[in-house]
């Protein structure tokens, strides 16, 4: 798993807090010091904070586990969008549901919804409506994309929820700590880190700063998938291993070991005869 340095963190400007005057004293124990009315967060807690976080994803995704990525202030959407989508994870960005984890089976419901309205029209099946009806189903498919979109694959409650602004999407945290799932949010200066499980004490303003925090936490998923775990705990061999050590494979290289070893018995018998 790429480390990420303390240099990276700051020049991507992670270490810039709120002003002084709006900051949370739950926050106190990540902020280093002071200058000119802006808290700087301690980098070395910051990147302690990344590596727990990122370690965790990995884990969660090599044992096959499902992340939300919530990111839904302006400066995140597209960075969280295209992060989950080649993590192939899911995501909400443009509002946070009330109800998605602790009300599944109504949000279900709804991505069930989109999904059979997709497909009739796709498939022409609302051919036969009038036009103000069709015009209605498109508004209602649009409305449904926004609000269920990124999650349209997501098959029950996942394992943990990511959020890219603790406080903007504070419901994503009330509603995870709620349901018992795993919370990890980047944590600015001014925001209560409580209902949070793996505090990443981080500008949350700052592009540069979320791409770089998001982008560890994709790439720290990505591993875990390509080196899943199986139900006993055990890492599962890569592909081409597995192959290696295939029985039928293992039953070829001893025939021909002991071919070999025949012909080489032959062989010295010969030369001993002729001698």
């Amino acid at each position: 798993m790429k480390e990420v340095s303390l240099k990276e963190l700051l020049e991507a400007g992670c270490h810039f807090g709120h002003q002084t005057t709006r900051w949370h004293p739950k926050m106190k124990g990540y902020i280093y010091t002071a200058r000119d009315g802006i808290h700087i967060f301690d980098l070395v807690k910051t990147k302690k904070g990344l590596e727990e976080a990122a370690e965790k994803v990995r884990e969660i995704a090599a044992k096959g586990g499902k992340i939300i990525f919530v990111g839904t202030k302006r400066q995140a959407q597209d960075i969280v969008k295209e992060a989950a989508e080649k993590a192939g994870m899911p995501f909400i960005t443009e509002r946070w549901v009330g109800g998605l984890l602790t009300n599944w089976d109504q949000i279900k419901k709804r991505i069930n919804r989109l999904a059979d309205l997709k497909a009739g029209r796709a498939e022409d099946r609302f051919k036969n409506r009038t036009k103000k009806e069709r015009i209605l189903i498109d508004r209602e498919i649009t409305k449904l994309e926004r609000n269920f979109g990124g999650i349209a694959d997501l098959k029950g409650v996942p394992e943990a929820v990511f959020v890219a602004d603790a406080r903007k999407d504070s419901g994503a945290v009330k509603e995870a700590k709620d349901r018992g799932v795993t919370t990890i949010a980047i944590v600015d200066t001014n925001v209560n880190p409580n209902g949070v499980d793996y505090v990443i004490p981080a500008n949350d303003d700052a592009s540069k700063s979320i791409q770089l925090i998001v982008d560890t936490i994709r790439g720290a998923i990505e591993e875990g998938i390509k080196n899943p775990i199986t139900k006993n705990g055990a890492a599962s061999l890569p592909k081409e291993i597995k192959e290696a050590v295939a029985p039928e494979k293992v039953e070829k290289v001893e025939k021909k070991e002991k071919k070999a070893t025949k012909a080489k018995k032959e062989t010295s018998k010969e030369a001993a005869v002729t001698t």
